[in-house]
């Protein structure tokens, strides 16, 4: 059975819904998707969204497997704690102020990924994101081996010890108020670097810096 198609966008913010209609089920929204500001706790299997899905200040704890959204994925101030495996998001992800723990193996966020303010620890192995990767206020202490930043990378007030070598930052790389001691070898850095109230004393012959050392 083919899905429902729903060819513009869909707004339910703030109409207090605690479960979506029936006709929202395998359904594919072609255009945005918002639920903001409602009390639910899930979404139906089988839902696609061709734009962007916003699902900031809602209760939601978990998402179903296999979602596709085309667009941005707003999280925003929900209580999520983990994402489904074979996400996919076209566009920005933002988890700001999540319970947000790990993220699935294989996720590529093409925007901006803003993990800001959450419990996060540790990320995949091979993460690749297009846009500006935000860590700021996390407790996290060490980023993995092939990780791509195609913006910014924030890692300003966590307690990173250590960066990989050959990290490439395509823009700013911010290590403002961290415990870190030292820089790795092959570090690539588009934009300025940050290295205000750092331990780090000295800088590796190989450093490439395409704008201005803060230190």
């Amino acid at each position: 059975m083919s899905k429902r198609i729903i060819q513009g966008s869909v707004s339910l913010k703030g109409l207090y819904l605690e479960v979506l209609p029936d006709f929202l089920k395998d359904v594919e929204i072609r255009g945005d998707f918002d639920c903001s500001g409602n009390p639910l706790l899930s979404l139906p299997e089988g839902l696609s969204v061709g734009g962007s899905l916003n699902l900031m200040d809602t209760p939601i704890t978990s998402l179903p497997e296999n979602l596709s959204v085309k667009g941005s994925l707003f999280l925003r101030n929900t209580p999520i704690t983990s994402l489904p495996e074979g996400l996919s998001v076209g566009g920005s992800l933002n988890l700001m102020n999540t319970q947000i723990t790990s993220l699935p193996e294989g996720i590529r966020v093409r925007g901006d990924l803003n993990l800001r303010n959450t419990p996060i620890t540790s990320l995949p192995k091979g993460l690749i994101v297009g846009g500006n990767l935000d860590l700021m206020n996390t407790p996290i202490t060490s980023l993995p081996e092939g990780l791509s930043v195609g913006g910014s990378l924030n890692l300003m007030n966590t307690q990173i010890t250590s960066l990989p070598e050959n990290l490439s930052v395509k823009g700013s790389l911010y290590l403002m108020n961290t415990p870190i001691t030292s820089l790795p070898k092959g570090l690539s850095v588009g934009g300025d670097l940050f290295l205000e109230s750092t331990s780090i004393t000295s800088l590796p012959e190989d450093l490439k810096v395409g704008g201005e050392i803060y230190r």
